[in-house]
């Protein structure tokens, strides 16, 4: 199986459960990340970042620096982009926190739904769970979750599940073209 990268980034993965703290003292130490840091980070083409951000996927950079809220939208597309439509994703994050630009319509801060996320994928490690096992694992990751309110649990349970599914998906559909490139390779030799 191809190396294991953070999700929606191009750092190779070392644990579970908060993997948003990593990206934290940089965002401080420079007071925000450029936009070629941000690049560098997700292996994201500068054009794709600010077109989500003219789409209003991801809130406009502050001083052109994008903060921890952005990094997390930008990292939880760029995890999902492989199986899901930019529309859908943008749906999606839209039914959980509302608009990108205004954090008061917010059930959850963007960086911990990524932490949520990413603690479920590290459970799942490489086994993908059959489809309806993912609820569960959704629930045990959110069992410290405080919602405002038990619509704001359903929802944020639904698109983690969603999350959780379309991005083991993606890992499938990359694993898959690389079994067959290997084997029209071979079939070459």
């Amino acid at each position: 199986m191809a190396q294991k990268l953070v999700p929606g980034s191009t750092i190779p993965y070392a644990g579970s459960g908060g993997m948003f703290a990593m990206f934290r003292p940089l965002i401080h130490a420079t007071d925000g990340l450029t936009l070629g840091q941000v690049c560098a980070i997700t292996g994201l083409e500068p054009s794709t970042v600010q077109n989500w951000v003219k789409r209003r996927f991801v809130a406009h950079p502050v001083g052109k620096k994008y903060r921890e809220r952005q990094l997390a939208r930008i990292l939880l597309i760029s995890a999902l982009r492989d199986c899901m439509k930019i529309d859908s994703i943008g749906a999606l994050m839209a039914m959980v926190n509302g608009s990108a630009d205004d954090e008061s319509d917010d059930i959850i801060p963007e960086e911990r739904m990524y932490d949520y996320l990413c603690a479920i994928i590290g459970q799942i490690g490489g086994n993908a769970p059959a489809v309806d096992a993912v609820p569960r694992l959704v629930q045990q990751v959110t069992a410290d979750y405080d919602p405002p309110d038990e619509i704001a649990a359903k929802r944020l349970h639904d698109a983690l599940t969603v999350m959780v599914c379309a991005y083991t998906a993606a890992q499938y559909k990359k694993e898959a073209e690389l079994k067959f490139r290997r084997m029209k390779e071979e079939e070459v030799s």
